[in-house]
């Protein structure tokens, strides 16, 4: 390893945007490269390993175009960099993500794709007529879906959106529930209200639903139905049968749009139950019109905690598929080896 050291201009109006709070974004660029900071007015010089040195430098320089663009420097921004190949931080691959503005919610804060994975969700849905997206809990999956479908409607691309999901019974039956039909299925349903609210306003959203602009219901209502002109979102589709999600897929009509989103590794359907989205991928892996995004763990935009908690779930799921794998295959040459002592 050959030591080396890299002088960069770094404005003063800059610096603490980049640094972060008590400087956790550089401690974590240092402790993850293995380099040192060492900040002197609107300079900072990198010291280390020539490679780390050289990786740390285009970190630095990717953070400081995204704050000249605007954007604040978070702890998640850090670490997806710091997850990127080489030559996709040489790129600058976030700063291009910056331009890709959905839409603003409510209190004006723009939704935008963070990650790679992202935008190539969002390109997929701005391109095709049926796109899945799959992928652990807190990679915008949902969150993006309804931005898009939001921005087509108030463009006219679309005259109405339609959000459904599957009323997967949790521990409690629906009719043990208090209240009419509509005040059992709303829990349900909430996570695509709690979007809806945050990006059109409980206001927008209460006008247009009392026109029938806007609807959310459960994919039970959805049978019998030729949805014409609409963007519509399947939210948590691994909790679908294969007769559900067939019956869905062809209710969509012409002049649509649909979303289909999910989290194989979320199941709330009974034990021994097929998931329709597993089906669904099988089925359909070899039709040119239809999208299918995997989103990842490094795709995960919500607290670093998040991500972490992903990951150990993946890695943990991945040792129990591997001692399971062995079991089965013990298993089996013990059984031969049985049949050929009867045999003896």
């Amino acid at each position: 390893m050959s030591y080396n050291e890299i002088l960069l201009d770094l404005p003063m109006d800059h610096m603490e945007n980049i640094f972060g709070q008590f400087d956790c974004n550089i401690k974590k660029i240092e402790s993850a490269l293995h380099v040192s900071f060492v900040a002197r007015d609107d300079k900072i010089k990198i010291m280390g390993d020539e490679i780390n040195v050289k990786s740390a430098s285009d970190i630095m320089a990717e953070l400081l175009s995204l704050s000249k663009k605007g954007e604040t420097i978070a702890e998640q921004t850090v670490d997806y960099l710091l997850s990127l190949g080489v030559k996709e931080v040489a790129d600058h691959a976030l700063v291009g993500l910056s331009d890709d503005c959905i839409c603003h919610t409510i209190t004006g804060k723009p939704v935008k794709p963070k990650t790679i994975g992202q935008k190539q969700y969002v390109d997929a849905i701005r391109n095709g007529m049926i796109t899945f997206g799959i992928g652990p809990a807190g990679t915008g999956k949902t969150y993006l879906a309804m931005a898009m479908a939001i921005t087509a409607f108030t463009r006219g691309d679309v005259g109405k959106i339609i959000l459904t999901r599957p009323a997967i019974e949790a521990g409690e039956k629906l009719g043990f529930l208090p209240g009419d039909l509509q005040s059992k299925i709303d829990p349900y349903l909430r996570p695509l209200y709690d979007a809806l609210y945050q990006i059109m306003g409980a206001e927008s959203f209460a006008r247009n639903m009392e026109k029938g602009l806007i609807e959310v219901a459960p994919l039970a209502y959805m049978r019998g139905r030729t949805l014409d002109n609409a963007f519509i979102i399947l939210d948590e589709a691994q909790n679908t049968t294969p007769a559900q999600m067939k019956m869905f897929l062809t209710r969509i009509g012409f002049g649509s749009k649909a979303v289909i989103t999910g989290d194989a590794t979320q199941k709330d359907l009974p034990s021994g139950t097929t998931s329709g989205l597993d089906v669904a991928m099988k089925v359909l892996k070899n039709v040119p019109e239809i999208s299918v995004c995997q989103l990842t763990g490094s795709d995960v935009v919500r607290h670093p905690l998040v991500q972490k908690i992903v990951n150990a779930y993946e890695e943990y799921e991945n040792r129990e598929a591997d001692a399971a794998r062995k079991a089965a295959a013990r298993k089996s040459a013990a059984g031969k080896n049985q049949k050929k002592r009867k045999k003896k």
